[in-house]
């Protein structure tokens, strides 16, 4: 169980974020169009896993945009965003804010993603959502970098995961 803050005010993680150098738990998630997709569909691929609570706040929404950017700029990479929100609602941000790159996935019908990488909040007015982190995979699925971001009001830091690429 790991512990963040939301405003100053004390929550908790169901456990751990994957460790460096292990391999990514698979997981089954939705995208836009109602497609169950799992780790293997993005093979060949490094992937920046963004996890966000929801998209309708303005710092996960910022992550997303920001995250967006810059995986345009970079070759073989996919940024996959994670959230409790519905595909249509994850849909409809992306159109509203012209994210293009971003592949957005939801816990629509499976919630076992939250768990097995150890974001899910188990207290606190957020309990059920998933905090904010960030989990770096290469094209074998080997962890390469995590963030598990201490205040959830706070963006990840963009450098440290886009270094954890290399």
């Amino acid at each position: 169980m790991a512990q963040i803050t939301l405003a100053g005010n004390i929550i908790h993680t169901i456990g751990e974020l994957p460790a460096t150098g292990s391999t990514a738990p698979d997981f089954v998630l939705t995208q836009a169009d109602l497609q169950d997709v799992q780790l293997k569909n993005f093979s060949g691929k490094r992937k920046i896993l963004n996890i966000v609570p929801s998209l309708d706040t303005g710092v996960c929404a910022a992550s997303a945009k920001r995250f967006d950017q810059e995986v345009e700029k970079i070759a073989d990479t996919v940024v996959l965003t994670v959230s409790n929100d519905l595909p249509f609602a994850q849909d409809r941000f992306c159109k509203a804010e012209g994210v293009k790159s971003v592949v957005t996935l939801s816990q629509l019908r499976d919630r076992e993603f939250g768990r097995a990488y150890g974001v899910e909040i188990t207290d606190g007015p957020l309990a059920g959502l998933t905090a904010r982190a960030i989990v770096v995979l290469d094209k074998d699925n080997t962890v390469l970098h995590t963030e598990l971001v201490p205040e959830i009001k706070q963006e990840p830091d963009y450098e440290a995961a886009l270094a954890g690429l290399t």
